[in-house]
């Protein structure tokens, strides 16, 4: 099977066009590719497919089997592919993906793809819809004690459930024991992204994710979208924000009840293996 490697921010994936889902036991399939040692090594497989509702759909394997219903960074990177390979080779298509369907905009110079603006649609604030236990509403800056001590989370589904972590100092952050811990956290029936924030300004934020079924991750499109969302929230930042991760930045704005997150994707390599 021919594949690309592809990245957002750092965030990485193996893109598959023409890969037949039914023959294959795709979680053992994302599980050997994804291996950095023994694999290609990614952070999750994205498969091109034809779509009956858009113009084309994305299937996404995190790296550990399980299949998420978005990705921002990963749907950039599918933007780009399938403009790239002129599957599509309009500047705004239709993908259908797990969390309905998504419209990017393909930022172009010379025939060159820049960045992929993507509209990623309204965050639910409900409880239930996280889902998350406990009694109706939403949960903003509601704490929550890890190992004894106690920090305040805003959670929400952005496509996928996210908790947000506003923290002093990134730096001095156990990201994966504190990500893991609050990941299988009992009030989230089924997991939840951890995405920890530093606030820099009114405009700025600088965040580092411990994502749901891959661990800790160089960035999270919709972490992002969500850490922005977070911080507009309590008052920290106003709806436009530059959200700084590890190899780069996103701009995130959230209009009209809807969040719009713009970023680079960007080719790797391509290569052939044998599944």
């Amino acid at each position: 099977m021919v594949f690309q490697k592809m990245h957002g921010l750092g965030n990485d994936f193996i893109l598959m066009n023409g890969i037949e889902p039914s023959n294959f036991n795709l979680q053992e399939l994302a599980i050997k590719l994804c291996d950095r040692h023994q694999g290609i090594g990614a952070d999750g497989i994205i498969l091109i497919l034809p779509s009956e509702i858009a113009d084309v759909k994305m299937r996404i394997i995190n790296s550990d089997g399980s299949e998420a219903n978005m990705c921002g960074n990963g749907i950039r990177c599918f933007a780009k592919y399938v403009y790239d390979n002129q599957i599509n080779t309009a500047k705004s298509f239709t993908i259908e993906t797990g969390a309905g369907i998504m419209v990017p905009e393909l930022i172009t110079e010379n025939g060159k793809v820049l960045a992929v603006k993507v509209n990623m649609g309204s965050p639910d604030l409900e409880r239930s819809a996280i889902p998350m236990t406990g009694a109706a509403g939403t949960v903003i800056n509601e704490p929550l004690t890890v190992s004894g001590k106690e920090y305040h989370i805003t959670s929400m589904l952005m496509g996928v459930p996210h908790t947000v972590v506003f923290v002093d100092h990134l730096n001095n952050t156990d990201i994966v024991t504190i990500g893991r811990q609050i990941e299988k956290n009992p009030l989230f029936p089924k997991g939840t992204n951890v995405n920890f924030v530093e606030v820099i300004n009114d405009h700025e934020i600088k965040m580092r994710t411990w994502e749901r079924g891959a661990g800790s991750t160089l960035a999270c499109g919709t972490g992002s979208c969500a850490s922005a969302v977070a911080s507009c929230l309590i008052g920290k930042t106003g709806r436009t924000v530059t959200v700084h991760l590890t190899l780069g930045d996103l701009l995130i704005e959230w209009v009209d009840g809807n969040v719009y997150m713009t970023g680079s994707a960007d080719h790797v390599f391509s290569g052939e293996v044998a599944i």
